[in-house]
């Protein structure tokens, strides 16, 4: 696939377009409850939010250069709520002081025409995913543990099967450029979780 390793936000409202701090890790399913049940004891949320998500992404290409990436993102279990077109700069990584992968991150809510408007404008959908999950919240620290699902039949979210035996963790904060002082905290909380997940800054470009 062309597009790099997904990020996954829950569609929760709002825009946003601030720096991601981001840390990266995984658990098999049968270590997830222990990690759940770590996550309510050091969370300020001790049952964490669920979410069903469906998320599509969306390629335009010039005529050089890397595709220009968007990801629209609309919400299974409550259909009502606005869908979210979602842009994720490239990652920066270079600096070894930073304990966390930063990148730019633009988070716009959107109609439910937003698919049709991505496909007038020239975009070209180049996978697509379910995402279930749990969102544990610290202060400004948010914690996504969740598992990706194929789609088997295009645009068929009825009918998927999951990607791997494993759950995706993501510690992100969002915060204005230059606040690289939470990524302290992020690794002070990612300490907390270890052995059960070990959570990092992961480089895309080295899994392409």
């Amino acid at each position: 696939m062309e597009a790099p390793p997904v990020a996954v936000m829950p569609v929760t409202g709002g825009s946003i377009h601030m720096m991601e701090y981001l840390l990266q890790g995984s658990v098999l399913d049968q270590a997830l409850e222990s990690l759940l049940h770590r996550l309510r004891g050091l969370c300020d949320n001790m049952e964490p939010e669920s979410f069903v998500d469906h998320e599509m992404v969306f390629l335009l290409k010039g005529q050089q250069g890397s595709p220009f990436i968007l990801r629209a993102r609309h919400s299974l279990d409550r259909p009502a709520a606005p869908w979210h077109l979602r842009y994720l700069g490239q990652p920066e990584v270079g600096d070894k002081s930073r304990h966390a992968l930063v990148r730019n991150c633009v988070d716009v809510s959107a109609s439910h025409s937003l698919h049709d408007f991505l496909l007038e404008m020239g975009f070209r959908m180049d996978h697509e995913f379910v995402a279930k999950g749990h969102i544990f919240r610290k202060g400004a620290l948010k914690v996504v543990v969740f598992k990706l699902f194929r789609i088997l039949l295009p645009g068929n979210t009825e009918n998927t099967e999951p990607l791997s035996l494993s759950n995706l963790v993501e510690l992100s904060v969002l915060a204005p450029a230059g606040q690289d002082t939470v990524s302290d905290d992020m690794r002070n909380f990612a300490e907390q979780l270890k052995p059960l997940v070990h959570l990092d800054k992961i480089d895309p470009k080295r899994l392409m």
